[in-house]
């Protein structure tokens, strides 16, 4: 969740400072595996042995409070790491990691990153530069859950929807993705329940709609002037 889509993805590029020799060594030394849809790739409050780096699909992170509610706090991408925000092993995870689609996996295990990052600097590097990109990703994420409403939010994740997914149909913009509700209320931080409500109340105001689980955004204009309200 952010408010501008420009750095979303700077951390799927964490290896491009390696050679492709380097980036071999790195796969021959971690275990490749496939996760299905659905599957957990870590569970938050299990002991953590390492980071997984995604080589295709998407996976969503996601904190679970006590009571059960959820909260989304990013979709990783092929070329990210998850896994954190420990690196060297040691402790529990503090939230889980789930493949919304097949994926395929290197781990790095806990004692096969440490010998790595010790000899070889430029993936200590690299690995420095994935660090960042997920602080400013976390931190982006902070700042709108504590100064936007959760209706901007909303209306924020609806924009950065359209463009990331979205393609032009006539005056409309279809996002050519399929969002569910529970989704939704997970990364803006509400409930489903609230975002069925907004989304109608877009709806009947002509400036979203949604057929067969396809957004269709009539009236940008009116989502950014939300964002501008004092």
């Amino acid at each position: 969740m952010s408010e501008t889509i420009d750095d979303l993805n700077d951390g799927a590029h964490f290896l491009d400072r390696l050679t492709v020799e380097e980036r071999a060594q790195i796969r021959e030394n971690g275990r490749q595996f496939t996760v299905r849809q659905g599957e957990a790739i870590f569970s938050q409050g299990a002991h953590h042995q390492g980071i997984f780096i995604i080589e295709r699909g998407q996976v969503r992170v996601f904190y679970t409070a006590p009571t059960g509610r959820e909260i989304t706090l990013a979709y990783w991408t092929p070329g990210h790491f998850i896994g954190g925000p420990a690196i060297s092993g040691g402790g529990t995870h503090m939230w889980s990691g789930v493949a919304i689609e097949d994926c395929d996996i290197t781990h790095l295990s806990s004692t096969t990153l440490q010998a790595l990052l010790l000899r070889m600097p430029t993936f200590a590097l690299a690995l420095i530069d994935g660090l960042v990109a997920k602080g400013k990703c976390y931190s982006s994420m902070a700042q709108m859950l504590g100064t936007r409403s959760v209706i901007e939010r909303l209306a924020q994740y609806i924009l950065n929807l359209s463009e990331l997914y979205g393609v032009a149909d006539g005056d409309a913009v279809v996002i050519n993705r399929k969002v569910t509700h529970d989704q939704i209320a997970a990364m803006v931080g509400s409930t489903r329940q609230w975002v069925t409500m907004m989304l109608k109340r877009f709806h009947a105001k002509r400036i979203v709609s949604i057929d067969g689980g396809v957004i269709r955004i009539h009236r940008l204009d009116q989502l950014e002037q939300i964002l501008l309200k004092d």
